[in-house]
């Protein structure tokens, strides 16, 4: 086994990235007008809002008696009561979140193969597990392609593999970037990873099932 890290191939393409950050850029810029929103134009709001007294704020009149207040400024009174435009603000902070997210994703996704160590890196976080040792299981889905078999026939699209004393595991998409799929000699060094060093007996039948997909799946663009 090659113990040299390789980085796999797997994300967006470039013009993909390049799509997703403009829109995730655009998404977080209206999430954050929103959120800004009742911090430069509150009194503006208020006059839009509310009944239209004539004073803007409670300060302003403090030293008028309580009963002759606006109706307004005795509901508004209290200096701590959150006004409308607080919660005009908050259902901006979603759009912020969400916009932030797809950029992180789009831009930090990324995996490496260190021997039989696999380290995928997502938007907020890096995991690694031993696929030597750990559960493997595949995505697959049916499709119909020309020299793909029959119709339906199942077709890995990603290699999910889980610690075995543990819930913690990654997932490794099959499509590389801008790809159907990854490079022949990635998905080769995969399926050496997953074979490797593991026992042959019936618990490993999975993985040596996905290992031997990933292997024929490599040999397919020779054959085209």
């Amino acid at each position: 086994m090659n113990n040299q890290e390789l980085r796999l191939s797997v994300g967006a393409s470039p013009g993909q990235r390049v799509v997703a950050v403009v829109f995730g850029v655009l998404l977080t810029a209206v999430g954050a007008a929103f959120v800004a929103l009742p911090l430069v134009a509150d009194g503006l709001l208020r006059r839009l809002t509310g009944p239209g007294d004539a004073f803007a704020s409670y300060e302003e009149a403090r030293d008028l008696p309580p009963g002759l207040l606006p109706p307004g400024l005795r509901d508004s009174a209290d200096p701590n009561q959150s006004g409308p435009s607080l919660f005009i603000g908050l259902c901006g902070l979603p759009f912020v979140l969400l916009g932030l997210y797809l950029v992180l994703r789009v831009l930090r996704t990324a995996a490496w193969l260190d021997g039989s160590r696999a380290r995928v890196r997502g938007a907020l976080r890096t995991r690694t597990v031993d696929l030597a040792t750990a559960r493997i299981e595949s995505g697959a889905v049916s499709y119909r392609e020309a020299d793909d078999g029959p119709a339906g026939e199942p077709q890995v699209r990603a290699v999910r593999a889980t610690d075995p004393g543990s819930a913690r595991g990654v997932t490794i998409p099959l499509r590389g970037m801008g790809l159907p799929v990854l490079p022949p000699s990635e998905l080769r060094a995969l399926a050496e990873a997953i074979t490797t060093g593991r026992p042959g007996d019936e618990r490993a039948g999975d993985a040596r099932a996905v290992a031997e997909h990933l292997r024929r799946l490599a040999e397919r663009p020779s054959t085209d």
